[in-house]
């Protein structure tokens, strides 16, 4: 039963590092859940007060999630239509065979989302997308910067104890 709590608790740890980039998948959330199934073993302790801690910690980041994004697209002037389209364009940004497909996606998509949408004019809507990406990319940062950070930390704990670890592969 260890063995597959450490093993889904890391399989989990790579979920939410995927999801602090893919805007469906709650990241930091299914990361700590990664944590927490490393304390639920019985070979590795992870204290209470640190899983508190990262608790509020991946909540708070959930949460910062909605609020950055559209903090960046008011501040430029932007609205809910270039905050979706940098979404849409995000989603489709995955499937351009590009390395920065996902930037440039959620960067026009917030363009063409107050364009189109809106009825913006172009500068306006240049900015409105700008502001939008800044606030994606500065939410997104956030984001892979937790996950990471939970990663380390599950790292490092299941160094430390594997001695352990490894007698139960074994088995």
């Amino acid at each position: 039963m260890d063995t597959t709590l450490i093993i889904i608790g890391f399989v989990l740890m790579f979920i939410g590092i995927a999801g602090a980039i893919l805007p469906v998948i709650p990241g930091t959330p299914i990361s700590w859940v990664g944590l927490l199934l490393l304390h639920l073993s019985s070979i590795i302790a992870i204290d209470y007060w640190l899983l508190g801690i990262t608790f509020v910690i991946a909540i708070g980041i959930y949460i910062l999630d909605y609020i950055i994004p559209a903090m960046g697209t008011k501040r430029f002037g932007g609205t809910k239509a270039g905050a979706w389209g940098a979404i849409i364009g995000l989603f489709i940004g995955l499937f351009i065979p590009i390395p920065l497909g996902i930037l440039i996606g959620s960067f026009l998509g917030a363009l063409f989302g107050e364009m189109i949408v809106s009825n913006t004019p172009f500068e306006p809507a240049l900015k409105a997308a700008f502001g939008s990406f800044i606030g994606f990319l500065a939410s997104t940062v956030l984001k892979v910067f937790a996950t990471l950070a939970f990663l380390a930390l599950f790292c490092y704990k299941a160094y430390v104890h594997w001695d352990v670890i490894a007698s139960l592969l074994q088995v």
